[in-house]
């Protein structure tokens, strides 16, 4: 009886563990994926529609039909300070103004004509410096689109440069507005899961500062109607950061309206979000309806930063 006792307590013990560990496995919490809208001061209607961008983007995600265990939360206009917001995220995700114009609001940078191009003040040079050091900490996926990645300022390049493993250098890169032809490279990654090449109207960033780096990977190549432009250019990446993390940049992102008639295009960056979150790619693609219409957006942000266009940007500008 003492043996079949023991038996009887030890098949007891492992069947609790058992339970215990599929509970648990069972209520592991969402992956949060932050999406983080820089405020419309930039660019006509239906161009550098920063927050309409990544509504659609959260919603898609909500939407999925073959992608769980994610949560979306989005946030428009000045990013906030407070690093509560960001230590619980698995990946966040950036569309907004670069420092390109003083009269912007930025993201996480200064405006680069309020510093002297190689440092930034105090109180924003302490607050990258923690945030640097959480999302390292955490190994937060990084993604930065279009506009986002113009930076003048030697600290702020150092910051994109680690984080996502290339930079778009302002005056020698280039964003021109033309029909692009974009075609996934030759490589392997599930990122470019059941994407096929697209054709799209687009401001496109392209002649990107990319070193040879083993950790990037880059994803989709880009070339213009217009042969004087150049091209063809890696347009879009994925970099595997020393510390773990995850980086994803996208060039394009100007025109909104190629979100719902381009699904080819859509499935990319949904792929590139979820694999920027650690989350399975699924083998054909994140599969997501396309928003019919954009839903009527919540009220501005107070202050500064507020929505509203200020027009299409001067010529050769962003």
């Amino acid at each position: 009886m003492n043996s079949l006792s023991r038996a009887l307590g030890a098949l007891i013990a492992i069947t609790v563990l058992l339970l215990a560990g599929s509970s648990a496995y069972a209520q592991a919490p969402p992956k949060k994926i932050l999406f983080l809208a820089g405020p419309k001061e930039h660019g006509a209607p239906g161009r550098h529609e920063y927050e309409k961008d990544l509504r659609e983007l959260a919603w898609s995600l909500d939407n999925a039909t073959n992608l769980k265990g994610l949560r979306t939360e989005v946030i428009v206009g000045r990013p906030p300070r407070d690093l509560k917001v960001y230590e619980d995220a698995a990946a966040i995700i950036i569309e907004g103004n670069g420092d390109w114009l003083k009269t912007e609001t930025g993201m996480f940078f200064q405006q680069a004509q309020d510093t002297d191009g190689r440092v930034y003040d105090a109180e924003t040079t302490a607050w990258l410096k923690s945030l640097d050091t959480l999302i390292k900490q955490k190994q937060i996926g990084v993604a930065m689109f279009h506009y986002t990645m113009w930076n003048d300022n030697w600290a702020g390049k150092r910051y994109i440069l680690d984080w996502l493993g290339g930079l778009w250098i302002p005056y020698a890169s280039h964003n021109v507005v033309d029909t692009w032809a974009v075609k996934p490279l030759p490589v392997k990654h599930t990122i470019l899961n059941g994407v096929r090449p697209f054709s799209m109207r687009e401001e496109m960033y392209a002649r990107y500062f990319l070193f040879t780096n083993p950790r990037r990977t880059n994803l989709l190549e880009a070339m213009p109607t217009n042969p004087a432009l150049g091209g063809p250019d890696p347009v879009a990446w994925a970099y595997e950061r020393p510390d773990g993390g995850r980086g994803f940049v996208w060039g394009g992102a100007d025109f909104h309206d190629n979100l719902h008639t381009i699904a080819d295009y859509r499935r990319f960056l949904l792929n590139g979000i979820a694999w920027l979150a650690k989350l399975e790619v699924p083998a054909d693609g994140v599969a997501a309806p396309a928003q019919a219409a954009d839903p009527p957006l919540p009220p501005p942000p107070a202050g500064r930063g507020g929505r509203g266009g200020r027009g299409p940007a001067p010529p050769g500008g962003p």
